[in-house]
């Protein structure tokens, strides 16, 4: 546990450090609080048996279709060219639905994604439909 909050104090000290320099600001978040009194006990319950299901998160760069030939060409050293352009947002999904748009960091020779823009849950819903 305590490994986590190293990880987690580097990456606050980096997301400070790199605060401001493309116009990026950090937002405060409001805290998760275990305020029982505005949810009713059946309620906790039931979201206490979701908050531990895992989910796959992971981050798009780009897509390609080619054919089955082409694909058995590749070897080391290929080139495929994706549909979007250098600079444009990654798509941020989980369990394959787009919540996020964000951009690639690098915090101590780590990869990260800075989320720019996330999408509303009420697009999210339409989206599901």
């Amino acid at each position: 546990m305590a490994d986590d909050k190293d990880t987690m104090d580097e990456w606050a000290a980096a997301m400070a450090e790199a605060d401001g320099e493309d116009g990026a600001k950090a937002v405060d978040l409001e805290e998760l609080k275990d305020e029982k009194s505005n949810i009713t006990v059946d309620e906790q319950r039931k979201l206490d048996t979701i908050l531990d299901i895992p989910v796959t998160i992971s981050m798009e760069v780009g897509r390609a279709k080619i054919s089955i030939r082409n694909l058995l060409q590749l070897n080391q050293g290929s080139v495929v060219e994706l549909e979007r352009v250098a600079g444009e947002p990654l798509d941020v999904l989980v369990n394959g639905t787009l919540i996020a748009h964000g951009e690639v960091v690098v915090v101590n020779d780590k990869f990260g994604i800075r989320l720019t823009d996330v999408i509303s849950q009420i697009e999210r819903i339409k989206k599901l439909r």
